[in-house]
């Protein structure tokens, strides 16, 4: 699987979700089975460059290669600026939002509200791409299938990307519209597939090693991304990559391996965020790693109250502890009962 000349380990991609694939996060998805993870998107107005929100999301210390950085905005001379800036820092690979959906990022037509005006689009990914072809820096795109129903216009964008030089497209299998709501359909992807010749990826409710079979099978996708479902369980990914291998699934992670990749995660979540606030957003990845445990909801009421990065550790490891003495292995869930704890995909 390659992005131009960047060769990836594999066909598995974590996808870009806004407050939750930071440094920590993308480490830990590569180290179990990604082969491929994006950015948070890093906003591409200038002053907010220097913000720490924006830092943060640009820090790729340690971070194994490819790096890769999703950048949004509406100003096609901006968005190059973003890119030119990204690179200079580290990226290897710049990705072009035109999928969010969030309220607040298409009241400024930015994310996928950019798939309505094609003309600005094109100007974006035009000015993107001249601004990273001279560098060696591929450039990717992320979109839905369209605004609404009546305006699925992703295999156009797909070619007018192509034409412009784009390595590789995303499509998340619901419009904007949607939100996230519903059941991604993949017919569409399936056509963006047959109609461009650079890689397509497949991305939107992917949440097991079967389904990842079923949906690669249906688009003929290159490669697909998946994003809630990897969250409190990043494993997913080595799960898929075992089962699209071989054909048989692996048993659950031990539970005692699951706490020491979790204590990992906190470790480096506290030294990039710093104590107080990293205590605080640490709070969501615990809270989706214990969804659906025995004891688990008691435990996240418990551990939200606290407020010491030591303190949160122990917590977390002693409630995995007790968990082992009952289940060596983590006990299946059910994740459709928790959804409502699940952070949404950029």
């Amino acid at each position: 699987m390659r992005i131009g000349p960047v060769t990836l380990a594999n066909r598995l991609f974590a996808a870009p979700m806004a407050g939750v694939t930071d440094r920590p996060f993308r480490m830990l998805c590569k180290r179990l089975g990604a082969g491929y993870a994006v950015s948070e998107m890093v906003t591409s107005r200038r002053e907010l460059w220097g913000s720490l929100k924006t830092s943060r999301r640009a820090d790729h210390a340690g971070e194994s290669e490819p790096i890769a950085v999703q950048i949004a905005g509406t100003d096609a001379a901006m968005m190059a600026e973003a890119a030119a800036y990204n690179v200079a820092r580290g990226a290897q690979v710049i990705d072009i939002n035109m999928g969010c959906p969030a309220k607040k990022v298409c009241s400024k037509w930015a994310g996928s509200a950019l798939m309505r005006d094609e003309a600005l689009a094109a100007q974006i990914i035009d000015a993107v791409v001249a601004v990273c072809r001279p560098r060696e820096v591929p450039v990717t795109l992320k979109m839905r299938t369209g605004w609404c129903e009546s305006e699925r216009n992703a295999v156009r964008l797909a070619r007018l990307a192509e034409d412009a030089g784009v390595a590789m497209v995303t499509v998340h299998g619901r419009t904007r519209e949607q939100g996230y709501g519903g059941q991604a359909e993949y017919d569409t992807i399936a056509a963006v597939k047959k109609a461009v010749a650079i890689p397509v990826v497949a991305n939107g409710d992917i949440d097991s090693p079967q389904k990842a079979r079923a949906v690669l099978e249906a688009t003929g996708a290159d490669a697909i991304m998946i994003g809630r479902a990897a969250q409190g369980r990043p494993w997913i990914f080595r799960e898929i990559a075992h089962f699209l291998a071989t054909g048989q699934e692996l048993p659950a992670p031990e539970t005692l391996q699951a706490k020491a990749w979790l204590v990992e995660h906190l470790h480096d979540h506290l030294g990039l965020y710093g104590e107080t606030s990293g205590v605080r957003s640490a709070r969501k990845h615990i809270g989706w790693a214990v969804r659906g445990l025995p004891g688990g909801e008691a435990f996240r009421a418990a551990m939200n109250r606290i407020d010491d990065g030591a303190a949160q550790l122990r917590a977390v490891a002693d409630y995995f502890d007790r968990l082992a003495d009952i289940h060596p292995r983590l006990p299946a869930t059910s994740r459709a009962a928790n959804d409502d704890l699940l952070a949404r995909p950029a």
